[in-house]
C-alpha cells in the first residue's frame, strides 16, 4: 500500500460520519470510495455530497467491497459489534467510533476477530492522536511533573434532552457515561493504565440511563482519578494531572485542546499551544492519517490506540455500569469485579 492512496469506505452518514468524511476529502493520501447505509436515499445523498462513487443501502455491499481498504464505523454504538464484525468478517480492516461497543464481551469479540483475521481495527479514539495530547503524555512519561498522584478530567452538556432524544434512549445505550464519560476515563487511563478498584455513583433518569455520573478509580500505588459526566449541566470539560513535583492543567476541551498549561515546583508556568493549523476538530485528520501510517506499516493495531488499552477502557466502563445499575435491554449482565450495591437518585 505504500505509495497509494488509502480507500476508506464510510458505514453510516449522521453527523460524525460527515465531519469525519470532510477530513478526508481533505486528506492528499486519502479517497473515499463508497458508503453505506440502511436506506438508499440517506446513502446516496451522501455519496453526492461529498462526491462518493458507490452508495449501498445494505450494510454488506460495502463490506465485500474489495475496493475498500478500510472502513469506518460511524453508527450509534448499539451497532458497533454488529456493523464492525461483519466489514472484518469480509476482509476490511476498521476504524470504529467510540465508546468502541456496549460492553467489554462486544469489544472482545470484535478484538478476536481481528487478531484471527489478520485485519486492522482500531477504536476511534481522536484524542490519543491529537499532537498536543501526545505531547502531554511524553512529559508526563519522561517525569516532568515527577510521579502521577492524580487525575481529574469531566464532559457534560447543559441540555436539557427530552426522554425521546438518543442520549436518553435505553435502546440506543444512552446516557452520559457511555456518550460522554469515555473521554474522562480514556484520559485516566491514558496516564494511569487500568484502575484497580472503582467506584461510582449516578443520578439515572426514568428511562433507566445514566443522566450524570461521577466515578473515583484507585490505581496501583496509591493513585486516584476523579471523573464525572453529564447531560444534565454543562461542566468545565477542563483536566487535571497532579503529581509529586507539578501539575499540568488542561482548560476547556481537554479532548481537542488548543493549549494546556506546565506548573513544575520551582520554576515559571509553561504553556504549551497547538500547531495553528490544528483547528478544534483536527484530531480527525490526525486519527485517520494514524489509520493510514498503520496501514502502510502492514500493523494491524496501532501503537497510540491499542487494543489492549481499548479493552481496558471497557472494563471500567463495565465497571462503572455495574456500580450504577444501568443495564440495556437484551443485554447480559456486565462483567464486574464486585458486587457493590449501586447507590443512586432517580430523576
Amino acid at each position: 500500500m505504500a505509495g497509494q492512496k488509502v480507500r476508506w469506505g464510510i458505514l453510516a452518514t449522521g453527523g460524525i460520519a460527515a465531519t469525519f468524511t470532510a477530513d478526508l476529502v481533505d486528506l492528499p493520501d486519502a479517497e473515499v470510495v463508497a458508503v453505506a447505509s440502511r436506506s438508499q436515499e440517506s446513502a446516496q445523498a451522501f455519496a453526492e455530497r461529498f462526491g462518493i462513487a458507490r452508495a449501498y443501502g445494505d450494510w454488506a455491499s460495502l463490506a465485500r467491497d474489495e475496493e475498500v481498504d478500510v472502513v469506518y464505523v460511524a453508527t450509534p454504538h448499539t451497532a458497533h459489534r454488529v456493523a464492525a464484525g461483519l466489514c472484518l468478517e469480509a476482509g476490511r480492516n476498521v476504524l470504529c467510533e467510540k465508546p468502541f461497543t456496549l460492553n467489554v464481551r462486544e469489544a472482545q469479540e470484535l478484538v478476536a476477530l481481528a487478531r484471527s483475521n489478520g485485519r486492522f481495527l482500531m477504536e476511534a479514539m481522536w484524542m490519543y492522536c491529537n499532537p498536543l495530547i501526545r505531547r502531554l503524555k511524553a512529559l508526563v512519561d519522561d517525569g516532568a511533573i515527577g510521579e502521577v498522584r492524580s487525575v481529574q478530567a469531566d464532559f457534560g452538556l447543559a441540555g436539557p434532552f427530552p426522554p425521546s432524544h438518543r442520549l436518553r434512549d435505553p435502546q440506543l445505550g444512552g446516557g452520559a457515561l457511555l456518550d460522554l464519560g469515555v473521554y474522562p476515563v480514556s484520559f485516566a487511563q491514558l496516564l494511569l493504565g487500568e484502575p484497580s478498584d472503582v467506584v461510582a455513583r449516578a443520578q439515572l433518569s426514568q428511562e433507566g440511563v445514566d443522566l450524570q455520573t461521577g466515578a473515583l478509580l484507585s490505581f496501583g500505588g496509591g493513585a486516584l482519578a476523579s471523573v464525572h459526566c453529564s447531560i444534565v449541566g454543562g461542566t468545565a470539560t477542563s483536566a487535571s494531572v497532579t503529581g509529586s513535583q507539578g501539575r499540568i492543567d488542561v482548560p476547556y476541551g481537554f479532548f481537542f485542546p488548543d493549549r494546556f498549561v506546565l506548573h513544575r515546583d520551582g520554576r515559571d508556568a509553561e504553556e504549551f499551544a497547538a500547531d495553528p493549523a490544528d483547528g478544534p476538530r483536527a484530531s480527525l485528520r490526525h486519527e485517520a492519517a494514524e489509520v493510514m501510517r498503520a496501514l502502510r506499516a502492514g500493523e494491524t493495531e496501532s501503537p497510540l490506540v491499542p487494543l489492549d488499552g481499548t479493552l481496558a477502557v471497557m472494563r471500567t466502563l463495565d465497571a462503572i455500569r455495574d456500580r450504577i445499575g444501568v443495564r440495556y435491554p437484551g443485554e447480559d449482565a456486565v462483567d464486574a469485579s464486585s458486587a457493590d450495591e449501586p447507590v443512586v437518585t432517580p430523576a
